[in-house]
Order: C-alpha cells, then structure tokens, then sequence
C-alpha cells in the first residue's frame, strides 16, 4: 500500500500532454511507443496513464515445448505443453527448454501491456543478474523470472528476501555450497555491494561485515530433484554475529534449529534501516529509466527526495516510480532522446513500432522460432536477456564514464545497421515465413503520405525523439522518394505516384516503385545517429 505521509516530493508534471510528452513516456517505460498506445494513453490525463502503466496484471502463461524436431522428441511433455511442470533434466532437453524460455521471455516483451511490468523485469534482472549458462537449469531461470514478475512493481524488502531464497541465485552465487564449517562470502558481498547499500559515498559496510553476513546465510540450499530451496539446520552457524558501526554495531543472535531461518530477517531488518538502501536503488532506477548522469543538483533535488518517498512507503516500488514519471524533471527537453537505446529497445521497440507480424500462437514452433530470432539478434548486439555478463549486470547501466555509450562500438552499431536493413528486406526468416516490415501499411498510417514533405515530417516525428534538420528532410526527400523521376525538385510526381497506389493497386510497376523507394527511406532514417536514441 502506498503510503500518505508526509514527505518531499517533486515538482510535479504541468505541461500540456502531447503526442511527443507521451512519445516519451512510453518509449522510456515500455519498449517502443506503439502509434495506438500512443493514441491511447494521450485521450487520458497524465494521472490515469500512470495507473494504467503501474496496474498489476496475471502471471503470463509459461513457456511451452515448441523444441521437438526430427533430432529430438521430448517424450514426457507434449508439443505445445508447458516443461515448467517437469522436473526431468538432462544435456538434451535443457539446452532447448532454456532457449525456449528465453524466446518465451522476448515474446512477452513483444506482446506486453500498457504496463510498466516487462521494463521492469529487466531492471530487476539487471540488479538481480544470474546467467543461465551458469544456473543450468531452465526450470530454476523460468521459476527466477516467475519471481521477478511477481515483485516487479511490489515490495523491494520483499523482493530481496525472496531473492536470497531462490534457487537460481543459491546456485549462481555460491550459496548452495555454504556451511557453518565453511561459509561462503559471495552473496553476503554482493547482497550489500550490488543488491541493496551498494558502494557509494554513503555505503560505508566493512569486509567484518561481509564475513558476519556470510554467516548469517548459511543453511540454504537446493533440493536437488524439485529444484526448490529450503533452510538446513545442521548447516546454518548459529552463533551470534556482529556487524559494524555503519551497521549500528548490531548483533545478530544465532540461533538454532529451524529457527536459524529468523536470522534472515533480521540481516534484512539492519540492513534497510540505512538510508543508502533507498538512495542507491533509486539512483539506479534514474540512471536505467531517465539519464545515465547524476550530478549533485539531481543528487539533492530528484534522488533524496525519490528515497524519502521510497523509505515513507515501506520499500514500496510504485510509489517511487509514480513520482518519478509524474515529475516535471522526467518531461523537461534535457531528458528526451538523451540516451542510446539498450539493444532490446532497439530490436523489440523496432518490431513493435513497425507492427512486425510474428506467427499466431497455433502457430508456435515458428512464433517461438521467430522470437528466438530476434533475441539473438539483440544478444549479438551484447544484451543477451538471461546472461548479462556478470553478476553486475551490464555495463551500460553502472560504468563510467561512458554508461549507455557503450551499447554502440564499431562491433554493435554495423550490426543494429544490418538488423534494421534486414527488417525492411525480410532477411530474417523460419519455414517461409519473414518477419518484415509492411512498408506501405506503416506509410499509410500516416496523416499525409501523398505529401512527400509531410510523409518525411510524419516519419521522423514517430520514429525519432529528435527532430530531423531540414537540410536532412530535403536531401531525403529529393534523393529518396523523388530519385530517378522526371523533375526531382516537384512533389506532385511522388504525390502522383502515391494516388496511383490507392487508385490503381494492381498497377505492379507503380507499386514496386514505391515499395522500394520507401524501403529507401526507411533503410536511410534508420540508421541515421537519431533512431539510436531515446
């Protein structure tokens, strides 16, 4: 529940709630900004769309078997079935069960809401990393991201104690080889280091504590067969531990028995009175959700005020968000198209922006084969969802100087330059099926396409979040749209050639005309330096 006490708070957002103040919203809480989202959300207030986009909504459904082919035949579930309800794992079946998952997981980013949900699954999963070549297991990664869906938009206490519990991140992190004979520090450390105090100025946690936290920890560990954690008491230390002055001096007393589980809340119960739990966690959703910068002015007028409305609500993450993204500072001009777009906004923004067509679900060898696809396509782009690169998390969104620059080096941006050409050319494909973009169905959503200088206008304004300067659009319209006709400084050839389209569709030779020279246009603006940012 969201709290009403009294705290500081932000100004809030006045302006007038634009097409491009929703543009913005939307491409910042959702991947891409659909053109009936944003007609959606601009007929309602600022107010309504964040409790749209902050609405809770049902657990999709799981992933499914679409992985059977003339080399393997999973014999215990059946095609289209779910392999969540299998706990039988072996060399064959795991490796296609976690592809599946992953391409399960892009397809909900594909499919997703007028919700915040799918954003923040890969906050959390970003702040949470685990590697799925490391967890070897598809169950314990889909049951880690059932987990993370579950408190996406809940409680962060919560959340970090579920967390600590999972059987993916007990793994991942060591804590299934933990004892009392012999603990392991490697959660203990990055349960303060990465998941809640972090290492800012103002986190001051010592290696004692780190050592008294590993302690504290020991006991949990994997059922081997259901892939389930649970608490070992012959393995827990229950002698007391004592943490530093940062931590108050606290005591912990040990306990024994299964009562050693209780030390767990207490370690969280110390560790979230520090004020840094709430500044840190916000400072990285600022740096994730709006720009990557944060100098002392945003230190002291956005990120205190944001932890005040954190700590006030009991660790409540809407509240957070519901002020963030109903704040003047979200909106001001500074913030638009100021960060590069993460390899993920820019494959599954891509698709859903164009409206890509994706096989139906009875359909689902191919529609998971597609999705896969293009999750591959963002992994070579270095985001490969499931495996960051550490347990950091990827670089982009904690080292710096560079922050979100480093999405885009001579090895990322030819290949999001091919992916876009791709998708204008239909180059990615499984069983006859392409996905591509419709170019003449996206131009005619447009409010004027037989214009050839509104179409560009109409264009850029719904693809980029900066504007195009106008040497740019007349370049593009005359070597582009008017190439190779009869005066190519005279609108009314493109005009006459688009009228055609719409009077005469049968009219081939017109039509390819078209179709190629919006291929063109598309093909040029994006992968122009403005359809990289967001």
């Amino acid at each position: 529940m969201e709290s009403t006490k009294a705290t500081t708070r932000l100004e809030a957002f006045r302006g007038k709630w634009s097409d491009e103040d929703v543009k913005h919203l939307l491409k910042r809480t959702m991947f891409g900004a659909k053109p009936d989202d944003v007609v959606h959300v601009r007929a309602l207030t600022p107010r309504k769309a964040l409790n749209e986009l902050l609405a809770d909504e049902p657990a999709p459904p799981p992933p499914i078997n679409n992985y059977n082919d003339d080399k393997f035949t999973d014999d215990e579930i059946m095609p289209g079935e779910t392999w969540t309800t299998s706990i039988n794992y072996d060399g064959m079946n795991n490796g296609r069960r976690r592809n599946s998952f992953k391409a399960w997981w892009l397809g909900l980013m594909l499919n997703q809401s007028r919700t915040l949900r799918e954003k923040m699954v890969v906050f959390w999963h970003n702040h949470f990393a685990t590697e799925t070549n490391m967890v070897d297991n598809a169950l314990m990664c889909y049951r880690h991201n059932a987990l993370l869906r579950q408190h996406a938009l809940g409680n962060f206490k919560e959340l970090v104690k579920a967390i600590t519990k999972d059987p993916a991140m007990l793994k991942y992190l060591n804590g299934t080889a933990s004892n009392k004979k012999a603990p392991d520090e490697n959660y203990g450390r990055e349960l303060q280091e990465l998941f809640t105090v972090g290492k800012g100025p103002g986190s001051q946690y010592t290696e004692a504590d780190v050592i008294a936290a590993a302690k504290v920890l020991t006991g949990f560990r994997n059922d081997t067969i259901t892939f389930v954690s649970l608490f070992d008491p012959g393995r827990h230390d229950s002698s007391d531990k004592t943490f530093s002055e940062f931590y108050r001096n606290t005591t912990i007393k040990g306990r024994r028995g299964p009562d050693g589980e209780q030390e767990l809340d207490d370690l969280l119960t110390m560790i979230f009175v520090q004020d840094e739990v709430a500044r840190f966690i916000c400072r990285k959703l600022y740096r994730f959700f709006v720009y990557h910068q944060i100098d002392a002015d945003t230190e002291a007028t956005i990120i205190t005020p944001l932890a005040d409305v954190f700590r006030t609500n009991n660790y409540e993450i809407k509240p957070v968000l519901r002020e963030l993204f109903g704040s003047q500072h979200f909106f001001q001009a500074m913030n638009r198209g100021a960060m590069i777009k993460s390899p993920l906004d820019y494959t599954v923004g891509l698709c859903r922006e164009f409206g890509i067509a994706f096989p139906e679900s009875t359909d689902y060898a191919d529609q998971y084969g597609l999705w896969l696809a293009v999750q591959n396509q963002t992994a070579a782009m270095q985001q490969n969802i499931g495996d960051p690169p550490n347990v950091a998390g990827w670089p982009a969104y904690y080292q710096e100087p560079m922050f979100d620059k480093l999405w885009v080096n001579s090895d990322t941006l030819p290949k999001r330059n091919v992916f876009t050409d791709g998708m204008t050319n239909g180059a990615i494909g499984r069983n006859g099926k392409k996905l591509t973009i419709d170019v003449l169905a996206f131009t005619q959503t447009l409010p004027n396409p037989a214009d050839p200088a509104a179409l560009i206008d109409d264009a850029v304004r719904r693809l980029y979040m900066l504007e195009l300067p106008e040497k740019d659009k007349q370049y593009i319209k005359t070597s582009i749209l008017l190439s190779g006709l009869q005066d190519m400084m005279s609108d009314h050839y493109w005009t006459q050639a688009w009228q055609n389209l719409t009077a005469k569709p049968d009219d081939t030779v017109n039509k390819t005309n078209v179709t190629r020279k919006l291929k063109s246009l598309y093909k040029y603006l994006m992968n122009l330096p403005q359809y990289q940012l967001t």
